[in-house]
């Protein structure tokens, strides 16, 4: 089948196509709507400052950086543990944190740890994040050669949802309802076996067509 033939052919069930399209979007966008609720994330960051920094010489600053980028790696490993989780989540009266989605991202040539607390009460998201940078200076100086985790800002309750992101799901269901469609309408024709012109004549039985006899009505 050509290009050609498939715009011909979805031309004639134009219908099919454009309304399984909004149907998918309107139902997407009711669902979202009626069944997603708004998650807010607050975020705060933080320094990592390893014993040694203030008194490390000149000649030994590359091998100090490594190293306290190797601590950092291991705090923010620490922020997720579940050390961390209980007793944050004990602290803000969450159990576990549940419903909270935790994220922690760290560069390699940085000491700076980025907290991400996303949830559906943005003033919990935002005491969870402070709390866990709390807990986890205390419990880096205990069991690492830290000598504190410092909050470089603290997080705020957001005012705005940061998610669910209902256009984006209502676009991804409209383009899966044309492509639906699409598929309905090309296997509807290819199980379709009538003959419908001359050219699926000429398909199925080999021979050259001589002549046509018009279609009349009323029996002239």
């Amino acid at each position: 089948m050509t290009l050609l033939e498939l715009l011909q052919l979805l031309r004639k069930h134009l219908r099919l196509v454009v309304v399984l399209p909004v149907a998918c979007a309107l139902v997407m966008g009711a669902y979202s709507v009626l069944f997603m609720h708004d998650t807010y994330t607050a975020s705060t960051s933080m320094y990592v400052l390893a014993k040694g920094d203030s008194t490390a010489s000149s000649t030994s600053l590359s091998q100090d950086l490594s190293a306290s980028q190797m601590l950092t790696n291991d705090v923010a490993k620490l922020l997720k543990s579940d050390r961390i989780v209980a007793k944050t989540g004990d602290e803000v009266g969450v159990h576990n944190l549940e419903g909270y989605k935790v994220d922690v991202q760290n560069e390699t040539t940085s000491r700076v740890i980025t907290l991400s607390v996303t949830g559906p009460n943005p003033q919990v998201a935002a005491d969870v994040a402070n709390d866990m940078v709390e807990n986890v200076s205390e419990v880096a100086q205990d069991v690492m050669s830290i000598e504190a985790v410092n909050s470089i800002d603290s997080a705020v309750a957001p005012t705005n949802p940061s998610g669910p992101r209902r256009a984006l799901y209502v676009a991804v269901a409209a383009l899966a309802g044309l492509f639906v469609a699409i598929a309905i309408v090309v296997v509807a024709d290819m199980l379709n076996t009538k003959i419908r012109g001359q050219h699926d004549l000429e398909e199925i039985v080999p021979v050259p067509v001589i002549g046509r006899i018009p279609v009349t009505r009323e029996g002239r």
